[in-house]
């Protein structure tokens, strides 16, 4: 049995009898496989390298492989890394020395799912990769710069897959529908224009995910008057809402997304991406953290009721919580979004905090020195200290920094918003002397 065989021709889903032969055939991916890229004429001259194919599911990495396999002369062999263990990857390595020594072919190692090879998998086929007795090809939907090991990625060469575009998606499904080879030509399906269009938005650039529907659609269909209609309600019926896997790496991608959203006064996108990670399944608490500290990072003083909408959508979601809370939530978005913003506070306090972690700072100067208990005062302590609020305006000019510091100034407001008036208001206190 191949690389990519089965029973019977029949029996294989509808996504792999129409699985593209070639590159010619293959669909998007345009930046990787386009005339005259570099992955293409790897192929095409049977000298590619050991690769990582990193990419959303239905993208088309298994494709790429199955494409490789059909054009080499030299052997393929696949293997899956949730089952795969280090004797299945040495007797691959044994096979391959012989085969090279006795035939002088080589061999293409395809895994499934590289990501999940443990270190001890990794190391085991390292010396093969480096020799050439094997080429490596791994195949992942996780980022492989966080995922997989320095060792393998040092060694391969990683090209990144992206989702179909819309129109690439239709391509595929009328491809299908009209194939009477290897698709549903011979069957009389004739597909609703709406319905093409619902699989196609639901499917979010996942070519497999779309033809799968299709079949579905197509074998649980009567047929009337020699057709298989299929109609907006049986496209709906025939696929799930898409589902947002969050790994590691999509989360921080999403979240660094809704971020910068806020951080860029943009609340459509601010929105979007928080009920996307919502949709996923993401603890709203998380997401209403990051809005408490963008409140104060990103807009600070120049508008300091967004910090009170931040902190009243975290109570909002811990007393009345999911679903409802989502509205308190997208409130204090929504604000934060279109609030003025400075970074005055944020730089404020880590110029501060750098200063604090240095050390040195000087002693306490002796007018601010404690003197609730007894003797303080035999020790100087709050001698020259200046009360505010015995002056006018409860304010006096003094010094409050210790010895060094007396002209180093940390906090320098905006002129945004609320913060331009206590631009102002430091101005005007500001002084040579404190």
């Amino acid at each position: 049995m191949t690389l990519f065989d089965f029973a019977t021709p029949d029996s294989r889903p509808l996504a792999d009898r129409m699985r593209p032969r070639n590159l010619d055939e293959f669909l998007g991916q345009e930046h990787l496989v386009g005339k005259g890229r570099l992955l293409r004429r790897a192929i095409e001259a049977d000298q590619l390298t050991s690769s990582i194919f990193y990419g959303p599911p239905g993208s088309g990495k298994t494709t790429l492989a199955f494409v490789i396999s059909q054009s080499t002369k030299a052997a393929f062999v696949r293997l899956n890394a949730v089952t795969a263990g280090v004797a299945d990857v040495r007797d691959v390595i044994k096979a391959a020395r012989e085969r090279r020594l006795m035939q002088g072919q080589n061999t293409y190692l395809l895994l499934d799912e590289c990501h999940r090879w443990s270190k001890a998998q990794s190391d085991s086929i390292l010396p093969a990769i480096e020799e050439g007795v094997i080429r490596f090809i791994g195949s992942t939907t996780e980022n492989p710069m966080i995922a997989m090991t320095p060792a393998i990625l040092s060694r391969c060469r990683i090209f990144q897959l992206e989702r179909l575009h819309d129109g690439e998606v239709r391509q595929a499904l009328l491809a299908a529908i009209a194939d009477g080879e290897r698709g549903l030509g011979g069957m009389g399906v004739a597909v609703d224009e709406e319905a093409l269009t619902h699989w196609v938005q639901v499917a979010g650039g996942d070519a497999r995910t779309a033809l799968n529907a299709l079949e579905l659609a197509v074998l649980t269909t009567p047929t009337e008057g020699g057709q298989i209609r299929i109609t907006r309600e049986i496209a709906q019926d025939s696929i799930q809402r898409p589902l947002i896997k969050v790994d590691e790496t999509l989360y921080y991608d999403m979240l660094s997304a809704f971020c910068k959203s806020l951080r860029g006064s943009d609340p459509d996108a601010a929105l979007l991406w928080m009920s996307r990670l919502l949709y996923a399944g993401c603890d709203p608490r998380l997401i209403v953290r990051r809005v408490i500290a963008h409140a104060s990072e990103d807009v600070g003083l120049a508008d300091p009721q967004a910090l009170v909408q931040a902190v009243s959508a975290a109570k909002a979601l811990e007393t009345v919580g999911m679903p409802e809370a989502r509205l308190a939530l997208s409130q204090a978005v929504i604000y934060l979004c279109l609030a003025p913003k400075s970074n005055a506070v944020y730089l404020a306090m880590a110029s501060a905090q750098a200063d604090a972690e240095k050390g040195q700072l000087g002693e306490v100067p002796v007018s601010l020195r404690d003197t609730h208990y007894q003797g303080a005062q035999k020790l100087g302590n709050g001698i020259g200290y200046l009360y505010p609020h015995d002056y006018p305006g409860h304010w006096v000019r003094q010094n409050y920094m210790p010895d060094g510091f007396e002209d180093v100034t940390y906090y320098s407001p905006s002129a945004q918003g609320f913060e331009g008036t206590l631009a102002r208001q430091k101005d005007r206190d500001d002084g040579p002397e404190r």
